[in-house]
């Protein structure tokens, strides 16, 4: 029979409406900390039955439901999830997101596609504790070469859980060439950023670049570039791309060499870019914003509000009459409400006549459970500002 956990009889968590978390606050009692990892179930204030999901009495989110109805988190459990997974996104190339964590029924658990090799994130203790048999579930089933465990987030911490960085195979995955949508990227899946290249962003690539012919272009936060170099292929007249990071300006460099595309890359910060450019006439014709998320917690939520309205204020006063801006957050305690309170207040302050051209979302390859509104973090706007 397996433990269990109570909520507080004042306290009707959003479990109770299908949300997939319990926090710790919102339960009578914990259980104790040996059973950290362990499959137990949850109920009302009534007694009623609400799921079984993986506990961590270190983890402010002490429990993640996995199922509605009483599993056990072994390999048959795995399997099936992992191949309901794969089956959701075939036909979407070789290049995707196959796994998004509660999205598909594994808390915790993101993979990365990126051709014959996957990158495996691991955020929950129990799931880190069945890393080797998801590893070879992965192989075996998504039939990759080598998987990279990119264990070296710092929501791990959040766990309680160790950092670090391995591959399946125990050899180091060399970086290399990859084709993704036309481009030759420079991939190091094993040492670069995140999983080593932002896949939810591919749509907005070609999107954006639509409307890049003719027109001078500012990526900013471009990361390896792949808005600059789909825009500069595109037809821009001029562009350049912003980032922090020296190698990041490097690899966008190597790009766009080797995909023989003009593009200028620097490496700045982008809020001071653009205050030394304040005294200047409007240069550019399209503004790309691809920000990290400024709201990494709900407690950082209204500093973060600020630096957005700031930026997309500075990028329209940037901005030729009718040009146009091309805004995302990818923080999923920011909805869509206050991004378009963002823009209305930066609208407002540039005093700029702004209207909405195109919305934009996460792609159907990073599924947002609708029970669930952090399963949903990235979303945008390509705004024409006149």
């Amino acid at each position: 029979m397996l433990l269990s956990l109570k909520l507080k009889q004042n306290i009707k968590g959003r479990v109770v409406g299908g949300h997939p978390w319990v926090f710790a606050n919102e339960i009578e009692e914990s259980l104790p900390a040996e059973h950290d990892g362990a499959v137990v179930e949850c109920r009302d204030r009534t007694g009623r039955f609400l799921g079984v999901g993986i506990y961590n009495s270190r983890s402010q989110i002490i429990w993640r439901r996995l199922s509605r109805d009483r599993v056990s988190l072994d390999e048959a459990y795995l399997r099936n999830a992992i191949m309901r997974a794969l089956a959701k996104r075939q036909g979407m190339g070789d290049f995707k997101r196959l796994i998004w964590s509660e999205s598909d029924d594994l808390p915790g658990v993101v993979v990365d596609q990126f051709g014959a090799a996957l990158v495996v994130q691991l955020q929950t203790l129990a799931m880190d504790r069945c890393s080797a048999i998801l590893g070879d579930l992965l192989a075996e089933l998504s039939g990759a070469a080598e998987i990279i465990f990119r264990n070296d987030s710092n929501l791990r911490r959040l766990e309680g859980l160790p950092t670090g960085v391995h591959t399946r195979s125990g050899n180091p995955w060399e970086p290399r060439w990859a084709n993704i949508d036309g481009f030759d990227y420079w991939l190091d899946l094993q040492q670069g950023q995140k999983t080593g290249f932002f896949l939810d962003q591919r749509q907005q690539h070609t999107a954006i670049a639509k409307h890049a012919a003719g027109r001078r272009v500012l990526d900013t936060f471009c990361n390896q570039g792949a808005f600059a170099l789909h825009c500069a292929r595109a037809g821009a007249t001029q562009v350049l791309g912003l980032d922090s990071s020296e190698d990041a300006i490097d690899q966008a460099k190597k790009n766009a060499t080797k995909n023989q595309v003009s593009a200028t890359f620097a490496v700045a910060n982008v809020f001071d870019w653009f205050t030394q450019q304040r005294e200047q006439a409007a240069a550019w014709d399209m503004i790309i914003l691809d920000p990290p998320p400024f709201a990494k917690s709900k407690s950082a939520l209204e500093n973060a509000l600020r630096g957005y309205k700031e930026l997309n204020l500075r990028a329209m006063k940037a901005l030729a009459p009718g040009g146009l801006l091309a805004t995302y957050t990818c923080s999923h305690h920011m909805h869509d409400v206050e991004l378009r309170h963002v823009i209305a207040g930066a609208s407002s302050d540039a005093k700029r006549r702004v209207h909405i051209v195109e919305w934009c979302h996460q792609p159907t390859d990073h599924p947002v459970l609708a029970t669930m509104p952090e399963s949903e973090y990235l979303r945008g706007y390509l705004l024409r500002v006149e």
